[in-house]
This record gives structure tokens, C-alpha cells and sequence, in this order.
């Protein structure tokens, strides 16, 4: 679960302070912040999620834009099959070739 931190933070200048408002010189609105390390933490598995989708992306857009010969409609169906049953197995080997390519 997520810790929020109450602060206030100024429309103005921008400043932050917490546990409570500002003596009144600023005009301040309530935000809730996070941790470093949660922030962190969320960071990394947007980061599995965006390579995850992408080896997604990858085996959709074969299927998509593949046009077999009339004779090879299975065979080609086959090897998307196939292609489709590794990724789902080995999401991680994905994200891992992705983030090893950038």
C-alpha cells in the first residue's frame, strides 16, 4: 500500500511544507506526496510494463500485417501460434532483450 504525506504546497512560488499551512504570507493548497522509494519502485515496473507491451506489440503487429502465400495460411497461423505461446512463457526474456537494446 501506498504512504501519502500531506503538505502544502504554494500556488504561487511553489514551496512545500508539511505537517501544515504556511503562517499565511503564501496562498497554499493541499497535495499528497509519495516516497523516494515507492516512486522508485513504480518507476521499474512502469518500465517492465512499457517492454512488456512492446514484445506485444511485436507479435500483434506480425499478425496484423503478415500475408501468407495461399498454400502456408496454417503454417504461417502455426508460427504465430508459437511465437505468441514463447512470449507468454518468457514475458521477462522480453523485457530483458529490450532493455539490453536501448
Amino acid at each position: 500500500m501506498i504512504d501519502y504525506i500531506q503538505a502544502w504546497q504554494c500556488i504561487g512560488c511553489g514551496k512545500i511544507e508539511a505537517p501544515q499551512p504556511c503562517i499565511g504570507v503564501c496562498r497554499d493548497r493541499k497535495i499528497l506526496m509519495v516516497g523516494k522509494d515507492e516512486h522508485e519502485r513504480v518507476l521499474a515496473e512502469l518500465a517492465i510494463a512499457q517492454a512488456q507491451l512492446k514484445g506485444l506489440q511485436a507479435v500483434l503487429l506480425q499478425l496484423a500485417w503478415s500475408e501468407p502465400r495461399d498454400d502456408q495460411w496454417e503454417r504461417n497461423w502455426r508460427a504465430l501460434q508459437q511465437r505468441a505461446r514463447e512470449w507468454i512463457a518468457k514475458p521477462d526474456a522480453d523485457v530483458t532483450a529490450a532493455a539490453a537494446a536501448d
